[in-house]
Order: C-alpha cells, then sequence, then structure tokens
C-alpha cells in the first residue's frame, strides 16, 4: 500500500467515524428531546385538564345561578298573578254587588260649595250609619264605570309591582 492510499484510507476511515459519531450524538438527542417533548406533554394535558375542569365548575355555578334566579321569578310571578287574580275577584264581587243594588255609592257634598247654585238632594233613610256630612248616590251605571277605572288601576299598578320586582330579582 501506497501513502497516498494510506491517507486515502485514514480519510475514510476518519469520515466513518465522524459519521458514526454525529449519527450516535442525532440518536442521544432524540432521546433526550423525545423525553422532554414527552414531560412537555404530559405538563400540558395537566394543564388542559385543570382548564377543563375549572370551566365546567364555571358552567355548573352559572346554571346553578340561572335556576334559583327561575325559581325566585316563577314564586314572583305567581304571587303577583295571585295578587291579580285577587283584585280581579273583589272588583267582580263589587260590580256585582252595585249592578244588584246590594252596594250603592255615594260621594260626600262639600257644604261650603255655592258655584252652581242648585243643590243635590242627599238620600233620605231614616235609619242610615253614615256619619259626616251631605252625601249623594251615584248612579248605578256611573258607579259601574267608576269601578272599571279603579279596576284597570288596579291591574296597572300590580302590573308595575311585578315589573319592580323583576327587574331587581334580575339586577341582583
Amino acid at each position: 500500500m501506497t501513502s497516498a492510499q494510506k491517507l486515502i484510507a485514514q480519510l475514510v476511515l476518519v469520515a466513518v467515524l465522524m459519521a458514526c459519531s454525529a449519527a450516535g450524538t442525532w440518536k442521544v438527542q432524540d432521546w433526550r428531546y423525545g423525553k422532554q417533548l414527552a414531560e412537555q406533554d404530559r405538563l400540558h394535558q395537566n394543564d388542559l385538564t385543570a382548564i377543563s375542569n375549572a370551566a365546567a365548575a364555571q358552567v355548573r355555578n352559572d346554571q346553578d345561578k340561572r335556576l334559583t334566579l327561575e325559581r325566585r321569578l316563577s314564586a314572583s310571578d305567581q304571587m303577583h298573578h295571585e295578587a291579580l287574580t285577587n283584585a280581579q275577584k273583589d272588583q267582580a264581587r263589587l260590580r256585582d254587588r252595585l249592578a244588584t243594588s246590594d252596594l250603592r255609592l255615594s260621594v260626600l257634598l262639600d257644604a261650603t260649595d255655592s258655584a252652581g247654585g242648585c243643590s243635590v238632594p242627599t238620600g233620605t233613610t231614616a235609619g242610615g250609619v253614615v256619619h259626616g256630612g251631605a252625601r249623594a248616590q251615584l248612579d248605578p251605571a256611573h258607579a259601574q264605570r267608576i269601578v272599571a277605572i279603579t279596576d284597570a288601576g288596579d291591574q296597572g299598578l300590580i302590573a308595575l309591582a311585578a315589573c319592580q320586582s323583576y327587574v331587581r330579582e334580575v339586577s341582583r
């Protein structure tokens, strides 16, 4: 073997050793990085699990709040519906009593009013228990209209109370 051939053989040997060394280095780095990537993946999965659990707990908490609010609103609605129904029953009873002349509405007359110069005759009942000044009975048709107006007012007040209660419950 000549010196040139020896030199080429040595260079080939060095090249082979360098290639094996590089391949070994790559293999070691692959193991090390693979281990690091596996650890990062495990930590990432733990983070995702914690985030999922927190989100699920928040959803359950929000659902509980919503259900509580719905129950309070339902109870409030039932209470206001009952109040409206009772007011309507009372108004119907009052209208019936006015229609059957079981009840008569009267107004208190102002004895100091001399504007019209005409006096309205007061009801003359010997056994009356009305105390105070002179009174005049209203025509049943007028009394019915007055009761209808107060009925509408009562319904409006009950509806307003229901709306205010709703707003208070929702804004808590």
